[in-house]
């Protein structure tokens, strides 16, 4: 296939521009660094049984590791953004020793009615959104999270879209979820599933009131609670946390402009350094009365890490952004505002509620600009001290766009860290806590394993690397070659065997 003959953007970015192998041909008409390179789509669906390992595989890591990403089927209708891609899920099996992958499309409707035209329809999240296309006014592509919960993988979108199951064997997409009780589909990225109660503590959002819900479904898929949530006006919050008896709902002061979305259909995002962020305490079954809210310094967050109860205070570690929209780049072009944004700044920190007199205390763990921050889903809702995070450069370092350049672990009560540098030009994807079979939260929160996959940008391979958790500086103690290429993505989660295998 031809190449373009120039491409100054991808360039700046990421480097020359190079063809790979199973990729879409219509990527080589576009300057955008997101379709390059380790952000390459993929077009296989491949399944893969007895894949070489070199090190060895622990016998007791037992269940898959699953990912989520953008990786855009057809050349799109506009300027392409990396949150624009259809959803392909990724994932590793692992058991008595050995592993096995597969990757699947998520066949949400936007795709399927895609594929039955044979091109995009979708303006993109650069706009101009269309609401004849959806009540989105973009596509719904269920690109960005999943979990585990009631029998199937759960595929989200962060826009709060429709969620999707997908069989977790085989990643063949059922059907949309619909928690029985409910009377409408829509679900943000972040909701959350309790390990300990099995229970899915989940929030929808939207640009017309009520501007937030929240709700908790049972484990069999059953809804039990919901309650529409008061907030002064449409919002953009991103993750949600829970203690063993309350949610922690977010208020933040980055969110678009409605008058310039409806009169233009653009979203155009502002960091409103005049707002405080909020987090609004409500019991699990509380109603929007009892949400207590609490007020701090302006930030945005996108992922928290863990949530617990101190006496009358609750604690939240997560990490925190303070310059959310990043100035663009000469050279940027019509990109510019895209590159920006996704130039993740933030850093592991912590905030403290008091229920009983209102006091806030808030700092940083530590400066170290981290995020896709993950920690042990057993201890998720009680007292943790670790997580594992993605190292990500700075533009000033190189970090044109969003990309992991290591694995860090923090201790949060300390702010010591660990790191382990993946190599140069490999880039991660976020990391999983995998637990022990027979874990629980009388066993060691560390005693476990980290599972993540990376690709190498000099030979597009990738590989996916088993950690001892308890000594991440150590490197990988099993390293896993994949079948193909794996595009950079989003967001993983973890699987026990026990609920895979029976």
């Amino acid at each position: 296939m031809a190449l373009m003959r120039e491409y100054p953007i991808t360039e700046q970015s990421i480097g020359p521009v190079r063809e790979l192998e199973g990729t879409p041909s219509w990527i080589y008409e576009l300057d955008n660094p997101y379709l390059h390179g380790v952000y390459a789509p993929t077009v296989n669906e491949l399944h893969e049984e007895s894949l070489v390992v070199t090190g060895a595989l622990p016998r007791d890591l037992s269940g898959a590791y699953f990912r989520n990403g953008p990786n855009p089927l057809h050349h799109p209708k506009n300027r392409y953004h990396p949150f624009d891609g259809d959803g392909m899920v990724h994932g590793v099996y692992f058991s008595d020793g050995a592993a096995s992958y597969r990757n699947r499309y998520v066949q949400t409707a936007a795709l399927t009615q895609e594929l039955s035209v044979g091109k995009s329809m979708s303006p993109g999240v650069m706009g101009p959104f269309d609401y004849d296309i959806s009540r989105f006014g973009i596509k719904d592509t269920s690109n960005t999270d999943l979990f585990w919960y009631a029998g199937d993988l759960m595929s989200l979108w962060y826009n709060a879209g429709d969620p999707y199951r997908l069989d977790s064997l085989t990643l063949e997409t059922k059907a949309h979820y619909d928690l029985e009780g409910r009377t409408q589909r829509r679900m943000s990225a972040h909701s959350k599933v309790d390990w300990a109660t099995g229970e899915l503590l989940f929030f929808d959002y939207g640009d017309e009131a009520p501007f937030m819900t929240y709700g908790v479904a049972d484990p069999s898929g059953r809804l039990v609670h919901e309650v529409a949530i008061d907030l002064p006006g449409p919002r953009l919050p991103h993750d949600l946390g829970f203690t063993t008896h309350y949610a922690v709902l977010h208020d933040l002061p980055f969110f678009h402009d409605m008058e310039v979305l409806r009169k233009h259909k653009y979203r155009v995002l502002t960091f409103h350094k005049d707002i405080p962020t909020r987090f609004g305490i409500i019991p699990r079954r509380g109603q929007s009365r009892d949400v207590r809210w609490f007020e701090c310094e302006p930030c945005y967050i996108l992922h928290t890490t863990n949530c617990w109860e101190e006496g009358d205070w609750v604690v939240m570690d997560g990490c925190r952004s303070i310059n959310p929209m990043p100035s663009g780049q000469s050279g940027d072009g019509e990109l510019a505002s895209m590159l920006a944004y996704m130039r993740l700044e933030a850093n592991a920190y912590r905030w403290q509620f008091n229920l009983a007199t209102g006091e806030v205390r808030e700092g940083a763990i530590d400066d170290l600009n981290t995020e896709f921050n993950k920690s042990n889903p057993i201890f998720h809702g009680v007292k943790s001290q670790y997580s594992y995070h993605q190292r990500i450069p700075l533009l000033h370092e190189g970090g044109h766009t969003l990309r992991f350049t290591g694995l860090v672990k923090y201790n949060n009560d300390t702010g010591q860290s660990t790191q382990w540098d993946y190599g140069e030009g490999v880039f991660g994807s976020e990391a999983v806590f995998a637990p022990k079979p027979g874990a629980d939260r009388r066993s060691a929160e560390d005693d476990g394993y980290v599972v993540t996959l990376v690709t190498d940008s000099k030979d597009a391979t990738s590989h996916c690397l088993v950690f001892d958790a308890t000594d991440i500086a150590q490197g990988p103690i099993a390293s896993v070659a994949m079948p193909h290429r794996v595009p950079v993505g989003f967001h993983a989660t973890w699987a026990a065997g026990e609920d895979l295998y029976g």
